[in-house]
């Protein structure tokens, strides 16, 4: 039963290739998002993969290897829930941040899924 509602949520991710211009221009966007997960959620693992496949450098804060990320994770984003996609990173305060691993997965595809 978990396994059907865990997988009905999901998000294609495509696996993208792009040229060497097009990945810098990724990861000068990229370069503004953070990862807040820990290693052993299935829906920070949801994320992750995601990441991976579409080949993005987005900062991963581990949240249970460093109380510093958990207590901004708190500060900022009200929640300590992960997985937590920070958009704005250098600016926590006025930051978005996103909760849930369908939402930031389909975020990330949409906004990075397809090379120009």
């Amino acid at each position: 039963m978990f396994d059907d509602w865990f997988n009905s949520r999901r998000v294609e991710v495509p696996k993208v290739t792009r040229s060497a211009s097009q990945q810098a221009e990724v990861d000068a966007a990229t370069a503004a998002l953070a990862l807040y997960h820990y290693d052993t959620c299935g829906f920070c693992r949801r994320v992750r993969t995601a990441i991976d496949a579409l080949g993005l450098d987005i900062e991963l804060r581990n949240v249970m290897e460093e109380r510093a990320r958990y207590q901004e994770l708190l500060t900022h984003g009200g929640r300590t829930t992960v997985p937590c996609l920070c958009i704005g990173k250098d600016d926590p305060a006025s930051a978005q941040w996103m909760y849930e691993s369908a939402d930031i997965v389909a975020y990330l595809v949409e906004r990075f899924g397809t090379t120009p």
